[in-house]
């Protein structure tokens, strides 16, 4: 098992890609393609995308999480599997 850290601009759409791009959580498209966002009722989502909003209009995003904007890429506990040859020989 390999640690895969989050490039900060993984092209894959999955939820966690946008971590350092959260302007596009304001995108519906987005959202409904995100099985976390799709789960939750919209009186849930609605008012968390306004704060959203409100903070990236603001720059509060960007202060308060001014130590993301300067990496590369985070560790969020997701690792990859590499399947090898067992002691048979065999895939």
């Amino acid at each position: 098992m390999l640690p895969f850290p989050i490039p900060h601009d993984f092209t894959d759409g999955f939820q966690i890609a946008y971590w350092r791009r959260p302007e596009f959580y304001l995108d519906p498209v987005i959202r409904q393609a995100s099985s976390t966002f799709a789960r939750l009722p919209a009186s849930v989502v609605e008012p968390a995308i306004a704060r959203l909003r409100a903070d990236l209009a603001s720059v509060a995003w960007h202060r308060r999480h001014a130590d993301l904007l300067t990496r590369e890429s985070v560790d969020y506990g997701y690792r990859l599997l590499i399947a090898g040859r067992g002691d048979s020989g065999t895939p």
